[in-house]
């Protein structure tokens, strides 16, 4: 989230100058820059919400993946898996 922020404000200040008061972004009542931070702020949001996804999907993807090696654990154990035949 950091690295977001991050980004965010240097589009900002690219756009309006480093203005920032210390309760965030001082904007001086331009219409111009009001929108252009709803719309960072709106990506800003997007991302958390396809991050969280992301997170989400690893989650599910390392569930399946410990899941298996503790089955191939347990079908190793019993002697059920046969070794490789050379040709």
């Amino acid at each position: 989230m950091a690295i977001i922020t991050g980004v965010a404000r240097r589009i900002l200040d690219k756009r309006f100058g480093p203005s920032r008061t210390a309760a965030g972004v001082h904007l001086g009542g331009d219409p111009e820059a009001a929108e252009a931070l709803r719309q960072v702020t709106a990506e800003v949001d997007a991302m958390r919400d396809e991050i969280a996804g992301l997170r989400r999907e690893l989650d599910e993807a390392q569930n399946r993946l410990d899941f298996t090696e503790r089955l191939l654990g347990q079908v190793k154990e019993r002697g059920l898996l046969n070794a490789p035949k050379e040709r």
